[in-house]
């Protein structure tokens, strides 16, 4: 099972950020945009999970849901990575507000993951919400110029998700469980 663990935000955050991007869509055929229904925010990828680990894992991420308070976060700016536009590989928007405690949730779902013997990607947790993948070299400079002034609503994570990734012709996200922040 592909399995990742997130925060979606509330459709009224989404809502207001699909009303500044979708004026863009047309203007950039070429990047591959993420439909609004999979937008979230990634706190750790786990990859293929295999399913007699899945309950372990539910278990501790239940905990570490339990341990971390409700944050609130807006959607801000644009950017790329990598950084350079003229050679970006994904377009994103950023997030602000409580992402000191967003980055401490992320590195307990790690934590958790590594427990039960799933690797999980070490980077530095850069939290952000991928708008588009750039499918062939493109300077997306001017795309990014007109996103960097973006501000959304200030909105509530409320609750942890483990997904599960359905690839193909229409990927899907599937939620296999959920937690409340803040329930312990």
């Amino acid at each position: 099972m592909r399995l990742f663990v997130a925060v979606r935000p509330p459709p009224e955050a989404l809502a207001h950020l699909d009303a500044a991007v979708v004026s863009h869509r047309d203007d950039w055929l070429a990047l591959g945009w993420v439909p609004a229904e999979r937008w979230h925010l990634t706190l750790a990828f786990l990859g293929d999970v295999d399913p007699d680990r899945v309950d372990p894992l539910a278990q501790r991420l239940a905990r570490t849901a339990a341990r971390h308070p409700a944050l609130t976060l807006s959607f801000a700016g644009a950017g790329t990575f990598p950084r350079g536009h003229a050679h970006a590989r994904v377009v994103w928007t950023g997030v602000f507000g409580d992402r000191r405690e967003l980055g401490l949730l992320a590195a307990g779902v790690v934590a958790a993951a590594s427990r039960e013997r799933i690797a999980v990607d070490d980077r530095p947790y850069r939290p952000h919400l991928t708008l588009a993948r750039v499918r062939r070299p493109a300077d997306v400079s001017p795309l990014v110029a007109e996103l960097s002034s973006y501000a959304g609503p200030v909105w509530t994570v409320t609750d942890l998700q483990l997904l599960r990734s359905h690839l193909g012709p229409k990927p899907r996200h599937e939620t296999l469980a959920h937690w409340p922040l803040g329930a312990g």
